[in-house]
């Protein structure tokens, strides 16, 4: 279960200094809604996937996120 800060706490934040728990998680929900992200939802989810990529993947991470 993710118990990590929120996005309204990480917003001001770069996703460089994200942990791999919260980029998996945030990437995980904007996956599932990307249909329904707006233009800045959308340039939030590129950024995380990019960040994703720079470290390489995301190695084993729990996939709890109910």
């Amino acid at each position: 279960m993710y118990d990590g800060r929120d996005l309204t706490e990480l917003e001001g934040i770069s996703p460089h200094m994200w942990t791999d728990e919260e980029l998996a998680f945030f990437h995980h929900g904007m996956q599932q809604l990307s249909a329904y992200l707006n233009i800045q939802g959308n340039s939030r989810h590129k950024q995380i996937l990019k960040e994703i990529e720079r470290r390489g993947g995301l190695q084993k991470v729990d996939q709890t996120f109910s």
